[in-house]
This record gives structure tokens, C-alpha cells and sequence, in this order.
């Protein structure tokens, strides 16, 4: 019996790790899903001033800044880097698993299409 909660503590465990690494899930009120399909998932971030998202995972992505900004990622093993954007600069990233908090005294808007599969 104590076989059966074990395995049903880890399974839970394992649901609530893979649930917080989904933006779309962790920063519901900046973060929306705009198209997902088999090859790509389209976000759109809206973030104000010096507001913060909970860690969260992304794939590969190409991320399309639609405002300028200047944000400060805390990577998961707590290393941080700040990162400035224009309007209209468009950027590759490998996937990563991250914090982000805007830096910034305006309100920020990106698109970030992740890509699916190998």
C-alpha cells in the first residue's frame, strides 16, 4: 500500500513540474497562446512595467520584439542576464528554462514561435 502512495506522490509530482514549465500556464495574464500546431506554437507576451513571470521552459524559438524593452532572465541554476530589444528585432534561441522580470517603464509586447519536434 505504501508501493501505491509512493507512486501516486511522484506521478502528482511529476504532473505539477511539467504543468509549471508551460508559460502559456505560469503567466496566463501575459502570456497567450495565438496558433499551435504539430510544427510551431505562437505566443504573445504582454508584460507592464517591472512585472515578473514564474519560471517557465521553451523549445527553440524565434522570438519578434513588437516594443522595445529591457528584460533580466534568472536561468534555472540562478545565473541571470539582461537583455535589450528595439521594436521590429527579431532573435534565435535554444531552448532554455527561465524567469524573466521587464526592467522596463512601459509596457512590452513580443511573439515567440517556439518550434515542436526535432
Amino acid at each position: 500500500m505504501r508501493y501505491l502512495w509512493s507512486l501516486a506522490a511522484i506521478m502528482c509530482f511529476a504532473v505539477a513540474v511539467l504543468r509549471a514549465q508551460d508559460p502559456a500556464k505560469e503567466a496566463p495574464k501575459q502570456c497567450k497562446v495565438e496558433f499551435e500546431n504539430e510544427q510551431v506554437r505562437v505566443l504573445r507576451w504582454k508584460t507592464g512595467p517591472h512585472e515578473k513571470a514564474p519560471m517557465h521552459e521553451h523549445p527553440a524559438m524565434v522570438t519578434i520584439a513588437l516594443t522595445g524593452g529591457r528584460t533580466r532572465f534568472t536561468l534555472a541554476d540562478g545565473k541571470t542576464r539582461e537583455v535589450t530589444t528595439k521594436a521590429g528585432q527579431v532573435t534565435w534561441s535554444a531552448a532554455e528554462k527561465h524567469s524573466s522580470e521587464s526592467l522596463s517603464d512601459k509596457a512590452e509586447e513580443l511573439i515567440q514561435v517556439e518550434l515542436k519536434g526535432k
